[in-house]
């Protein structure tokens, strides 16, 4: 079974960056679709970018241009590359990882951009 663990997230003035991480336990992380999600206090969770295991991605409009999202398969290890940080995008992030129709999530990361 796949076990996800976050790190990276912090607090930061706006404008700044962070880079998150995400990695992966078990040998399937290669054919896994992967993702961060976030959730904001108060609001519903809402997807913030994606990657497949064909490093195709996806970005929410609200982050496309300022986060950057990649994977090294090698080290089981999703990244989020966040720059030009704003008020808004603070949240804990989440990754979740997807085979099928089998969903696995980590336990967050939280975010704090200051302003």
């Amino acid at each position: 079974q796949v076990q996800l663990v976050e790190s990276g997230g912090g607090l930061v003035q706006a404008g700044g960056s962070l880079r998150l991480s995400c990695a992966a336990s078990g040998r399937t992380f290669s054919d896994l679709a992967m993702g961060w999600f976030r959730q904001a206090p108060g609001k519903e969770r809402e997807l913030a970018a994606t990657i497949s295991s064909g490093s195709s991605t996806y970005y929410a409009s609200s982050v496309k241009g300022r986060f950057t999202i990649s994977r090294d398969n090698a080290k089981n290890t999703m990244y989020l590359q966040m720059n030009n940080l704003m008020p808004e995008d603070t949240a804990v992030y989440i990754c979740n990882g997807a085979l099928g129709s089998h969903v696995v999530s980590g336990q967050g990361t939280q975010v704090t951009v200051s302003s």
